[in-house]
């Protein structure tokens, strides 16, 4: 049924047409988020093929065409995949675990995933700095312990880099992944452990497939926002990591090239609107009636 339906000829007179009351409660949110995203949106698009002569895909050209901004996209597309890797691989067992915890257990687990969530990011990352630099409380752990002789230089390399962006990013999948736990009905594992199958079979061919949609929204958000992360790599590594935001703030702050930060911009949107529609091709074929 469309918001706005228009009456036909043999309609009563008076009565041309109606709108949908759902329509006008939705008037203001459409109205501010085309004020606010849409028509910013559309004048950063516009920037990207617009020159000092007029239309041209200059940006483009100088992005794709350049070796050290090919490798940018790819650094930045890697270390988006690593991040979703590694929060994958700790997150799952911490989703399953806050499904099936009771009482004051889930209260606290609740907290642990939620509390982060209300910390500014770069209040996070400033942390993280403090805890990796060598008079933190890791390097004297180390040292304390007889790990290490002499303090480590964690900040500015790629493993504090990894470490930060999966403490930021982390709750982003826990929270999909235990939704869907939450959801499932644990019938379908009691009759899988009645025919036979053991707790191994019971996750690998019924449980893990079931909570596969979780799996990948939770993935797909934390792989968008770590290609768009930007806070995080320039407190914890700077320029020695360059990614797609770094260049595009770059662009804009530094080198007042609107063009070719326009451009990298809209480069990530498609990267975003790739990841939103590969998310939802996969999640559709997950559904054996394709709904």
């Amino acid at each position: 049924m469309s918001t706005l339906s228009l009456r036909s000829a043999s309609a009563p007179a008076g009565r041309r047409f109606e709108i949908d009351p759902r329509f006008v409660m939705a008037l203001p949110g459409l109205a501010f988020m085309g004020l606010v995203f849409a028509f910013p949106l559309g004048l950063l698009m516009s920037k990207s093929v617009i020159g000092p002569d007029g239309f041209s895909l200059a940006g483009y050209g100088r992005i794709l065409g350049d070796a050290y901004y090919r490798g940018v996209i790819w650094d930045s597309l890697t270390l988006a995949l690593r991040v979703t890797l590694i929060t994958l691989v700790l997150g799952y067992p911490a989703a399953y675990a806050l499904s099936r915890a009771k009482g004051a257990f889930q209260i606290m687990l609740f907290a642990l995933v939620f509390l982060p969530l209300t910390v500014s990011i770069i209040v996070k990352t400033f942390g993280l700095t403090i805890i990796f630099r060598r008079e933190g409380i890791l390097n004297w752990l180390l040292l304390k312990t007889g790990l290490v002789d002499a303090p480590i230089r964690f900040v500015f390399t790629e493993l504090s880099l990894l470490i930060g962006m999966v403490n930021v990013f982390l709750p982003f999948l826990i929270l999909p992944l235990y939704s869907v736990m939450r959801m499932l009905d644990q019938r379908y594992l009691d009759a899988a452990a009645t025919l036979g199958a053991s707790p191994f079979d019971s996750f690998r061919r019924v449980f893990l497939p079931l909570t596969m949609p979780g799996v990948i929204a939770g993935s797909s958000i934390v792989f968008a926002l770590s290609v768009a992360a930007y806070v995080t790599p320039g407190l914890l590594i700077g320029e020695r990591y360059m990614t797609m935001s770094m260049v595009m703030a770059k662009a804009f702050l530094n080198f007042r090239d609107y063009q070719l930060g326009s451009a990298m911009a809209c480069i990530m949107l498609v990267i975003a609107l790739a990841i939103v529609f590969l998310s939802s091709f996969l999640t559709r074929n997950l559904d054996p009636k394709g709904r």
